[in-house]
């Protein structure tokens, strides 16, 4: 402004210099006219200095009031962003990049079964419900699958596999379009976005959300202990919520919850879809439930986790039961006890006072009832932690065997015309390598001992609402046949009954658990190591006759094997003739042997070589030898 006055004042200066000298040059008949032309000329000039001066000054005021506006807006929206996080931000930074980097992905695995992405700047637009991938010059997607990213979808939500309800893709925009948009708000942390399947039950909420999460933010070290977890399939936070608080040091957001924050949020940085390493039983959504085809994990990474998990519940663990033998004066034979599961809404034990007592005088155990309704979570991991025995009916509490010790039995009770062996996730778990827990189950063989509840709803069993003649169906049938989730009527009716439960029968299987359970208790733990390669394999070969000949194959112990006390090392030997599709194993117990039997002599013979330990560990082969008799 003070530059618009100076150069006005100069004008004005000029003018009137000019004015005089022209004044003393003209002669006196014109000066009148003159005169007066000056001054029209003089007023004309200063009306259009003036509207430039005053346009200028409202044209500043605009820019600075823009400006004012942004840097409002900007630290309105830096509060906002703040709200989710006490990390700072800077928010005219973020949105730069935003604008110029677009959104970065990056993913893991070709399977969209197996797949996990990292996104930089992923945004989800809560009035649209829908993720959004920005584009710009410096946008990277990984895989760019095009189309096929709709074939089904990018990846899971949870973990469990290629459910149509939880499937996880994005909707694209080109950066230019934010400009129409509701102004981002920005979470700095580094957040892991993922469904959880059924947060309402105990267990989908540790088979399906706790483990699959824990081992997700093991294998992405910016996630441990300081991500913001995002739980996206739309459930309210449910019974179990503080369990899903311990996996982070930082409150989790829910779906409903993002709309409190803004019209689009942007994750500065995420991580999105959860391992499913970890699952060990699939729920017949394809196939009739069962275990899963191919388990990758064992009762070790089970153990790790409750052992994490029972620190962050600030839970000691009871003494684990002791592998060797003991006598029966042992002061520790005392602090052995039973626990059994109460339940108190449904599938019920309907003579549960007898069942404890006729367990004590028999076993001459303490008997400690838990039941998920009357106590807090972690209290009965307490208990179950140094139980010996676990007793209950079929259901999600027994999600909570993870957390027995070592040695411990589980017995799983099962209502009136329930196959224990086709609904398993228990004895699945329970029999993982490296659990070492005995299971047993038992089963209501007598009709008499049950009780059915027609009347109820149908998602508890009821069937009142089926056609007459389904009802006498079910009514009649002896044993559940085989069935696909979710909604089977007889599966419900059969498995919501309350149960009488035959306790001489029971008492038998308890006996038979003892017994196993002594016998684990008496061996050593079985070696879990797998052997390494053979060294330095060699063959060597002779002609005995024309229809004669023989190989002679030797090698080295694998190199681990020194390091290792192993009970039995064989050696599996695989012979093939070249060229053919079959080939003869042999398993053998030296380092080198002779072999003649169907050797014929000028053929080339393909031999691979391994080493087995105690039977059943299995090392890799060495590299194939190629023999020419």
């Amino acid at each position: 402004m003070k530059v618009k006055c100076s150069l006005l004042s100069h004008i004005c200066f000029k003018v009137f210099l000019c004015r005089g000298a022209t004044e003393d040059l003209q002669p006196q008949a014109t000066m009148h006219t003159s005169l007066v032309v000056s001054r029209m000329s003089w007023g004309l000039l200063f009306n259009g200095l003036l509207v430039s001066v005053v346009a200028a000054l409202l044209w500043e005021y605009s820019k600075l009031r823009e400006h004012a506006t942004v840097l409002e807006e900007e630290l309105h929206m830096t509060q906002r962003s703040q709200e989710f996080t006490q990390t700072q931000i800077d928010y005219h930074r973020a949105l730069q990049a935003l604008h110029e980097d677009g959104t970065r992905m990056v993913c893991s695995s070709k399977m969209h079964t197996d797949r996990i992405c990292r996104f930089d700047y992923l945004c989800y637009c809560t009035e649209g419900d829908e993720f959004v991938f920005f584009h710009s010059n410096a946008s990277v997607m990984l895989p760019n699958l095009g189309s096929r990213r709709f074939q089904p979808a990018l990846l899971d939500m949870s973990s469990v596999e290629d459910h149509n309800t939880q499937y996880f893709n994005f909707l694209e925009l080109p950066t230019a379009a934010l400009k129409f948009l509701s102004k981002p708000v920005f979470v700095p942390d580094v957040t892991f976005i993922f469904n959880r399947f059924n947060p309402d039950n105990i267990m989908h909420v540790f088979h399906d959300d706790l483990l699959p999460a824990f081992y997700t933010m093991k294998f992405y070290s910016d996630l441990e202990e300081s991500a913001r977890l995002l739980f996206m399939e739309g459930w309210g936070e449910g019974p179990h919520f503080d369990l899903y608080r311990l996996l982070s040091s930082k409150q989790p957001l829910l779906k409903e919850q993002l709309k409190d924050f803004g019209k689009l949020i942007c994750f500065t940085k995420s991580y999105v879809g959860v391992s499913k390493m970890t699952t060990w039983y699939q729920y017949g959504f394809v196939q009739p439930q069962g275990p899963k085809a191919n388990i990758l994990v064992s009762g070790n990474e089970i153990r790790q986790f409750s052992k994490a998990f029972m620190v962050k519940m600030n839970v000691t663990r009871f003494a684990e039961v002791e592998k060797t033998s003991r006598n029966a004066g042992d002061e520790s034979e005392k602090d052995e006890y039973i626990v059994v599961f109460s339940r108190s809404t449904t599938r019920l034990m309907l003579n549960e006072a007898e069942l404890i007592i006729a367990l004590a005088q028999e076993f001459k155990m303490k008997v400690l009832k838990v039941s998920l309704e009357e106590q807090s979570f972690p209290s009965i991991v307490q208990v179950i932690s140094g139980a010996s025995i676990l007793v209950s009916m079929h259901g999600a509490q027994l999600i909570t065997s993870l957390f027995l010790p070592r040695g411990a039995i589980v017995v799983e009770l099962f209502p009136f015309a329930i196959n224990p062996e086709q609904y398993a996730p228990y004895k699945t778990l329970a029999t993982l390598p490296g659990m070492d827990l005995h299971y047993f189950s038992w089963r209501n063989t007598k009709e008499e001992n049950t009780v059915t509840h027609p009347d109820r709803p149908w998602e508890q069993g009821g069937i009142t609402h089926l056609e007459k003649q389904e009802q006498e169906r079910i009514l009649s049938s002896q044993e559940v046949s085989r069935h696909l989730c979710c909604r089977n009527p007889e599966w419900l009716f059969r498995i919501y009954q309350d149960t009488l439960i035959d306790i001489p029968s029971l008492l038998d299987v308890v006996r038979e658990g003892m017994k196993t359970r002594l016998s684990f208790n008496k061996s050593k733990p079985a070696n879990k190591i797998h052997p390494g390669k053979v060294r330095e394999p060699q063959c060597q070969t002779s002609v005995q006759a024309t229809d004669k000949a023989q190989l002679i194959i030797s090698w080295k112990i694998p190199w681990n094997l020194k390091y290792l006390k192993v009970k039995e090392v064989n050696y599996e030997v695989w012979i093939q003739e070249q060229g053919e599709n079959t080939y003869m194993p042999y398993i053998i117990q030296q380092q080198n042997f002779t072999f003649s039997e169907n050797i014929k002599p000028f053929i080339t013979y393909l031999v691979w070589v391994r080493c087995i330990f105690n039977n059943n560990l299995l090392g890799p082969f060495a590299d194939v030898l190629v023999c020419k008799t």
